[in-house]
């Protein structure tokens, strides 16, 4: 009788245990969730591959590292950018200008391979500095342009 109620009360703990790990799972993915709709939105009304919420989502709202958060977006943007250009590729948009994605794809690819390696031997916290500046730049830039 004893030994039974000693796995009983063995059973109560791993189930609660579970339960959390369980929970920490769904709330990890329904995080994710929330920040990929919002990114594929931001991404197709904005022309940015969603990296640019992302990466602070997964940060601030997951706890990851800068670099984890970095190279878990650049795999996401892959799938976000393939999407909207199957999009317009379908749709025959004809909004996009293939010149200008060979010559910008080629170097953006070279750079992308090297700024990877870059990341990795930048510490997280330089990391989200030269972020958070990019943006800070890129914010101001944008408000003082004038209307097209």
């Amino acid at each position: 009788m004893r030994w039974r109620a000693g796995t009983e009360r063995t059973k109560r703990v791993l189930d609660k245990q579970n339960l959390r790990v369980a929970l920490e799972e769904m709330r990890i993915l329904l995080i994710g969730l929330l920040v990929g709709v919002a990114a594929g939105l931001i991404g197709a009304l904005c022309g940015v591959g969603g990296g640019i919420l992302m990466v602070p989502a997964f940060v601030l709202a997951l706890g990851m590292g800068h670099k984890h958060a970095v190279a878990t977006s650049l795999a996401i943007v892959v799938v976000t950018a393939l999407a909207g250009t199957a999009n317009h590729v379908i749709r025959k948009s004809e909004l996009i200008d293939w010149k200008l994605v060979a010559c910008t794809a080629l170097g953006a690819a070279v750079a992308a391979w090297y700024g990877t390696e870059l990341m990795r031997n930048l510490g997280n916290q330089q990391l989200s500095r030269i972020f958070g500046v990019l943006l800070i730049l890129v914010g101001v830039r944008m408000l003082m342009m004038k209307a097209a």
